[in-house]
C-alpha cells in the first residue's frame, strides 16, 4: 500500500493492481514485465522474505530473468512526475539480485525535462544472498 511519503510504496496490498496503488506503470515498449510476488511463488529463485524485519512484509516486485535473452528489458516508470530539485528528492529502495547467473543489471534513470533518460545508479549481480 501507499505510505505517507510521496512516491513511497511497500507492495503490501491485497489489490493486485499494484501499479495503480503505487503510482507505477509498466513500460509498454519493454520486453517483459515486473510482477508482485512473495517467496511462496518465487521459491528458490527469490528471497525468503522482503526486506522488512519480522513478518510484516511479504510482497516485493520481481522479474524472472531465467527465460530472457541478453538485452531484454523489464521497465517500470513512475506515473507522477517529481519536480527537479537539488538534495531534496531521493530515490531509496531495497534490492536482491542473487540467485540467477542470468541476472542482468538493475538501473535507475531520471528523466530530464526534454524526456532524455539520465542514468543515476546501476548494479550488476550481487554476490551476497541479502537485501
Amino acid at each position: 500500500y501507499y505510505t505517507s511519503i510521496p512516491g513511497s510504496c511497500n507492495f503490501e496490498t491485497q489489490d493486485k493492481e499494484w501499479t495503480t496503488v503505487c503510482g507505477l506503470t509498466q513500460d509498454p515498449s519493454d520486453d517483459f514485465d515486473w510482477n508482485i510476488s512473495n517467496s511462496a511463488v518465487t521459491g528458490q529463485m527469490g528471497p525468503d522474505t522482503d526486506h522488512t524485519p519480522g513478518s510484516k512484509g511479504q510482497y516485493y516486485l520481481y522479474v524472472n530473468s531465467s527465460s530472457q535473452k541478453e538485452g531484454n528489458r523489464a521497465r517500470i516508470i513512475t506515473t507522477k512526475l517529481f519536480p527537479a530539485s537539488l538534495g531534496v528528492c531521493r530515490v531509496r529502495f531495497w534490492f536482491w539480485m542473487f540467485a540467477s547467473k542470468q541476472t542482468g543489471v538493475l538501473k535507475i534513470y531520471a528523466a530530464e525535462e526534454h524526456g532524455m533518460d539520465i542514468l543515476m545508479w546501476s548494479s550488476s549481480r550481487n554476490e551476497e544472498n541479502k537485501w
